[in-house]
């Protein structure tokens, strides 16, 4: 599914991306924009709480820049759902 992964750039399936992405496991790949850079908000990931998944797994950037806030990861956890933060490149292989 995930090819490659470099700075600016991820290539799923064949076609890559030039901007921030949210990988279904069902293979979807949605634009993903967020309200604030190098900041994941609730807000962020209330389009993948919805879908109610087991874990949900965000890359943060190449050397971690981006963070998630602890009021995100609360409201993850809240609906048992799992959290996995990483830098993108060792995300993308969880």
């Amino acid at each position: 599914m995930i090819e490659e992964y470099k700075f600016g750039s991820i290539t799923i399936d064949g076609k890559t991306y030039d901007y921030d992405v949210e990988v279904r496991w069902t293979g979807e790949v949605l634009k993903w924009w967020r309200e604030e850079s190098h900041r994941v908000s609730v807000e962020d990931v209330k389009r993948v709480i919805a879908q109610n998944p087991d874990t949900i797994i965000i890359g943060t950037g190449e050397t971690g820049m981006a963070k998630v806030t602890e009021e995100t990861k609360r409201e993850i956890l809240s609906k048992g759902i799992g959290l996995i933060i990483d830098k993108t490149e060792e995300a993308i292989k969880t």
